[in-house]
């Protein structure tokens, strides 16, 4: 009688397929949620309009839109209102996302909740001297997640850099 290789292959497939009982590493999350660039809302580009008006007002230069820094906004933005509080907890890691990704030197965000437009949430920053030096900084590209909890409320991430 010939031995088969059906129970060698048996055992192959059984050790190829088996699940793992290991969690997906936080950091591989990290980078999905991070990839995913919602479509820009209109509330979005005033945001982004009036901060390049008010840095064209001081002779700064113009900064550039990037769906990278999107993704990174939402992602925080999501977090924030599945959290229920405004924050800038794990900037340190979308900073270090944005500088491995497109080479940033430097990034800074401004964070804020509950202003019903545009021009509200610009005047708060504005009138913020932190949150002002930020969008008066020496950067080249910013974008902007502006997304709504259950009740409505806004909830904003800006993040600007510099390549």
């Amino acid at each position: 009688m010939k031995p088969t290789l059906l129970p060698v292959m048996a055992l192959i497939a059984l050790f190829s397929f088996s699940c793992s009982t290991d969690a997906i590493e936080e950091d591989k999350i990290d980078v999905v949620i991070s990839n995913y660039v919602p479509e820009t809302k209109s509330i979005e580009v005033e945001i982004l309009d009036l901060i390049n008006q008010h840095r064209a007002s001081l002779s700064l230069n113009r900064l550039n839109s990037m769906s990278e820094i999107k993704a990174e906004a939402y992602g925080h933005t999501d977090y924030m209102i599945e959290n229920n509080e405004v924050s800038h907890e794990f900037f340190y890691q979308r900073k270090a996302n944005l500088v491995s990704k497109v080479g940033a030197s430097k990034v800074a965000e401004n964070v804020a909740y509950a202003f019903s437009s545009p021009q509200s949430v610009v005047n708060a920053w504005l009138n913020s001297e932190g949150h002002r030096d930020v969008i008066e900084g020496d950067y080249t590209n910013f974008d902007i997640s502006a997304e709504q909890n259950d009740e409505g409320k806004w909830y904003f991430t800006n993040i600007f850099l510099k390549k």
